[in-house]
């Protein structure tokens, strides 16, 4: 299959911000030689494929596009954006469809366009009901997955922010018996993070609260990670071991900092859509792809990793087949948005198959990523979404 002829100026080593949001820079793209028509036909042909999962034919384009042209004229531009690259065709009888490259002009055109804000502001109204006066963040943030599955009948994700730069808020040791510590660290952002240690000897609970209230001075307001430099710090000086106080809160600090705050946690809901989708006619979707996917789901490490590679920056990221680096998930596509608690970001998302429907799955990402942002920067949960 030809090339399509791209334009656009590299913004960073993997990826380019193209319509405005992020996309890996092999398909940044701007296309020459289509003229407005020709987008229109493009346009449509990848719409009626989307609802269809059919090659479509010029027949089809001529009764749904309203262009006002001849069946022979419309054949005419298919066989050129075939040459371009931007459709094919599965067999000489058949009609035609989107290649990544169609779907990317597509999603462009989507992404230019002002998105409808009474559809994102009903989807920040479900996401703040789900969420709203929730705990914490990780149980908020777990519910987002859920809802955008429901809706979508796609993979839905969400990632939290990484802990090591949240604002550490206060320590609590909470003894289990035989010399194990249950440890609570809350931060700022309500993100509440559980860990278990163990002891060499029985704490008495006033030694353990005495060490808590220690912590909870020196160190409230400082993040995590700095937390856990001071106290290393602070060990390696001796006479801060005199204390026998001081010494044990710092030796509960450093079994209780260790490794906190490094990892990101994701949630994911939805792999039997996923299955289901494979499983329709005209789906796209392999078995042997499908199972990389549900591996991938599976390994849930793996699966944040790669988001880490292609969320690289504040906004949205829409990933179309081809432009995935592992050539094992080029028949599924990805739109992602972050949100912010003010300070960090994390990201919710939809994975589906090529033939997803991009408007609708843009519109919910953007508004889940804006209703869970909503939430951390206004803990009271009580603003209501825009234009609402």
């Amino acid at each position: 299959m030809p090339r399509p002829e791209y334009v656009g100026e590299f913004l960073g080593r993997d990826t380019e911000v193209h319509a405005g949001v992020r996309v890996p820079m092999t398909m940044a793209i701007e296309p020459l030689f289509l003229n407005d028509r020709s987008r229109r036909i493009l346009a449509t042909l990848v719409r009626e494929h989307i609802d269809s999962g059919e090659p479509v034919a010029s027949q089809v384009l001529v009764r749904r596009g309203g262009f006002g042209l001849s069946s022979a004229t419309i054949r005419n531009v298919l066989a050129r954006l075939e040459k371009l690259g931007y459709v094919r065709q599965p067999h000489t009888s058949a009609g035609r469809v989107p290649t990544d490259a169609g779907y990317r002009i597509y999603v462009d055109s989507l992404l230019t366009r002002p998105r409808p804000s009474r559809a994102t502001s009903a989807v920040e109204a479900q996401v703040l009901e789900q969420i709203g006066g929730r705990p914490d963040l990780d149980t908020m943030i777990s519910a987002v997955p859920h809802m955008l599955s429901q809706a979508s009948r796609h993979v839905a994700f969400a990632t939290t922010p990484s802990a090591g730069t949240a604002e550490f808020h206060r320590i609590e040791f909470v003894p289990l018996g035989g010399g194990r510590v249950l440890v609570i660290v809350v931060a700022r952002n309500s993100q509440i993070s559980h860990k278990v240690i163990e002891l060499d000897s029985e704490v008495a609970v006033g030694d353990l609260e005495q060490a808590a209230n220690y912590l909870n001075i020196e160190f409230s307001g400082m993040s995590l990670a700095s937390v856990r430099d001071a106290v290393v710090e602070r060990m390696s000086h001796d006479r801060m071991l005199y204390d026998r106080l001081v010494a044990r809160a710092l030796r509960l600090a450093r079994s209780t900092f260790e490794g906190l705050g490094q990892q990101v946690s994701i949630f994911v809901d939805g792999t039997s859509a996923l299955v289901d989708e494979a499983s329709a006619p005209y789906s796209g979707i392999t078995l042997a792809a499908l199972g990389v996917m549900v591996r991938l789901i599976e390994e849930k490490h793996r699966l944040v990793r790669l988001l880490t590679e292609y969320i690289d920056s504040p906004g949205l990221t829409v990933i179309i087949g081809a432009e995935h680096s592992d050539p094992n998930l080029r028949q599924f596509s990805l739109v992602a948005s972050t949100y912010s608690d003010g300070r960090d970001t994390g990201s919710v998302g939809l994975i589906g198959p090529m033939r997803m429907h991009y408007a609708r799955a843009i519109s919910m990402v953007d508004g889940a990523a804006q209703a869970v942002s909503r939430v951390l920067t206004d803990p009271s949960g009580q603003k209501s979404p825009a234009g609402s």
